[in-house]
């Protein structure tokens, strides 16, 4: 028997403005202009001024592009994600596609690419290091064609993702989405310049480290996202994630920074309408 889906979590307490940075909306359930409505308009009710969303493959990325066009307070991202490099790399169809997409208006980055040697041994057809950062490389060059940013995924990968985005730049803005990474690995991003993007993992209680990353990052160099439906934050844990519980995570940055809340939510979400170029 198949299991049911998990419940979506409840909004959180009303904070507001927040943009959430990095969401799925296809993944968390919305395919149709209806129902990316009702999701919006749930995120709405806790604050939420709007979204970025993201597929991880050529379907879900032209999804994602569609859902920009179907509601003002959605933008999107496209590229391949890194453990399915393989469709781009080989692929100059997808690779022509992925360019059209990425220059529309409401497609306000390019990602979610980068390297990914978690799932290497694990996942099926899993792309190689190789397949993986030819596609990274690939992705950062239409980023620069467009003049959009580059938006980075990146799982036990430090040491060589640092490496290919040093050898790459200039791009004209890195974000390190659902940032994971040790405390020297933040160091080094802020000082190239990088965004760090922070999700519901950093209220998990044995994340001390990226608790540490978000109280080191500047003003203007800090995100928050959901990357919904996953990383749902404490203590939501068991449900899926949705931008309404973003306020959440917001509250918890604030906290460890030392900003009053509403003053954390106009930041990130300056910060998010600067970096994605929208008004």
């Amino acid at each position: 028997m198949a299991r049911k889906p998990r419940p979506i979590a409840q909004p959180a307490e009303y904070l507001t403005p927040l943009f959430d940075a990095h969401t799925h909306l296809a993944s968390t359930g919305a395919k149709t202009a209806e129902e990316v409505k009702e999701l919006l308009d749930k995120a709405e009710a806790a604050g939420v001024v709007g979204v970025c969303t993201v597929g991880d493959g050529l379907a879900e990325a032209e999804l994602a592009a569609e859902h920009a066009t179907m509601d003002p307070r959605v933008w999107a991202a496209v590229a391949i994600h890194p453990t399915r490099a393989k469709e781009l790399v080989y692929s100059d169809d997808v690779k022509a596609r992925l360019a059209e997409l990425a220059a529309q208006p409401r497609v306000v980055a390019v990602g979610e690419t980068g390297l990914d040697w978690y799932w290497l041994e694990d996942m099926d057809n899993c792309a190689n290091r190789e397949e993986q950062e030819e596609s990274l490389r690939w992705h950062a060059k239409l980023a620069q064609s467009v003049n959009k940013p580059l938006m980075i995924h990146n799982r036990e990968a430090d040491t060589d993702l640092l490496r290919v985005l040093a050898d790459i730049e200039p791009v004209t803005t890195v974000i390190l989405h659902c940032f994971s990474s040790p405390l020297a690995v933040a160091e080094e991003a802020i000082e190239r310049g990088y965004v760090l993007s922070f999700a519901g993992n950093v209220t998990f209680k044995r994340n001390d480290e990226l608790r540490a990353a978000a109280k080191l990052c500047p003003q203007d160099q800090i995100l928050v996202e959901t990357d919904a439906p996953y990383m749902t934050p404490e203590p939501f844990r068991g449900s899926r994630n949705s931008s309404g519980i973003i306020g959440h995570t917001a509250r918890l940055l604030a906290d460890v920074r030392g900003d009053a809340p509403e003053e954390l939510a106009a930041t990130v979400t300056a910060n998010a309408r600067r970096i994605y170029d929208i008004s």
